[in-house]
C-alpha cells in the first residue's frame, strides 16, 4: 500500500491596525498559494475602515483542498502587525494568543520586547516560537516607506514556513498591484492610492515590495523555528 502523503496546513490569524495592509496580506498569501498549486481560503474582519482601528484577517493555507471559511479560532501562526495589539489590546481576539495550538509560531512587528511574564509563561507551556523584528524599520530602510510593513511580515512568515517560493510570491504581488481583478474595500483602495502616489510607476512599487520580501526571506533563513528557544529577536 502506498504511503499517504503528509498534508501541510497552517491556520493563520493576522492582527493589526487599519492602514497596515492586513487585508492585502491575506489576499496576496492566498494568491501565492494558488500560484504554487496549493490551496487557501481567506476572510477579512474589520469594523470601521479607518487608520489605527483594529483589523484582523484569517488565512487557511494547505497542500490539500480547504472547505472551512470564517474566523480562525485555533491558529498555528499568528502575525501581529503593531505592538498595540499586544500592549493595548487593539485586537478583536484578546489576548492575542487565544486559541493558539501547541508548537506554533508568532511573528511580531516590534522594536522592543512586548511580552509580559504571564504571556511568556503561557507561550512557554505551548512550546511556541516568537519571532520579533522591526518590520516597519525594515520597510522604511528597503522600500523607503512604512507602507511596505505588510510585505516584511508576509515575507517573514513565508520564509519561515517555506510554503511557497519567491516566484510564487512575485506573481501574487504583480496580480495584486498590477492586475485589475482584485476588488478592494474603500479603506484598502485608499491605501493603494497612497502607495501609488509614493511611487511614480507601478513597476517601481512592485520592485520595492519584492526587495522587502527578499530581505525578510534572507533573515528567515537564519532562524530555526524547530528549536527550543521561545523568543527569537532579529536585528534589522
Amino acid at each position: 500500500m502506498a504511503e499517504k502523503q503528509k498534508t501541510e496546513r497552517y491556520n493563520i490569524r493576522i492582527s493589526g491596525l487599519g492602514g497596515q495592509g492586513v487585508v492585502t496580506t491575506a489576499h496576496i498569501l492566498g494568491a501565492a498559494m494558488d500560484n504554487a498549486g496549493k490551496f487557501a481560503s481567506l476572510v477579512p474582519f474589520f469594523g470601521s475602515e479607518k487608520r489605527m482601528a483594529p483589523v484582523e484577517a484569517y488565512v487557511r493555507a494547505s497542500t490539500a483542498p480547504i472547505y472551512e471559511v470564517g474566523e480562525v479560532i485555533y491558529p498555528d501562526i499568528i502575525l501581529i502587525y503593531h505592538s498595540q495589539v499586544v500592549t493595548h489590546g487593539k485586537s478583536y481576539t484578546m489576548p492575542f494568543y487565544t486559541g493558539l495550538k501547541p508548537n506554533s509560531l508568532i511573528i511580531i512587528n516590534t522594536d522592543f520586547d512586548v511580552l509580559t511574564e504571564d504571556d511568556t509563561a503561557v507561550l512557554n507551556a505551548l512550546n511556541a516560537t516568537v519571532v520579533q523584528f522591526d518590520a516597519t524599520k525594515l520597510a522604511k530602510d528597503v522600500a523607503g516607506t512604512e507602507l511596505a510593513t505588510n510585505m516584511a511580515m508576509m515575507g517573514m512568515v513565508l520564509g519561515l514556513t517555506k510554503l511557497v517560493n519567491t516566484d510564487n510570491i512575485e506573481a501574487a504581488v504583480k496580480e495584486r498591484f498590477l492586475g485589475n481583478s482584485f476588488v478592494a474595500s474603500g479603506g484598502t483602495a485608499a491605501l493603494d492610492s497612497a502607495i501609488e502616489r509614493k511611487f511614480k510607476k507601478k513597476e517601481e512599487l512592485l520592485q520595492k515590495n519584492m526587495d522587502v520580501i527578499y530581505k525578510t526571506f534572507e533573515m528567515a533563513n537564519t532562524v530555526d523555528i524547530s528549536g527550543s528557544e521561545l523568543i527569537v529577536r532579529l536585528k534589522v
